[in-house]
């Protein structure tokens, strides 16, 4: 699986955060997501399913 973020999405909610911690991380600076770990290992799919499907600025997407 493979995780992207539009950062010219993003408006720094942090939701993303709080779904995934271990792949989403924030850059207080610019106010934006930042990618952690871009392919997460599948384990993890679900959490990062539920960041993508929550993103208020849908600055998130999943591909396989």
């Amino acid at each position: 699986m493979k995780v992207e973020a539009d950062v010219d999405l993003c408006q720094g909610h942090q939701m993303c955060q709080g779904e995934a911690a271990t792949v989403f991380g924030f850059d207080a600076d610019e106010d934006v997501v930042v990618l952690l770990d871009a392919h997460p290992d599948d384990s993890l799919r679900d959490a990062v399913a539920a960041a993508v499907k929550y993103c208020p600025a849908m600055a998130l997407t999943l591909r396989d």
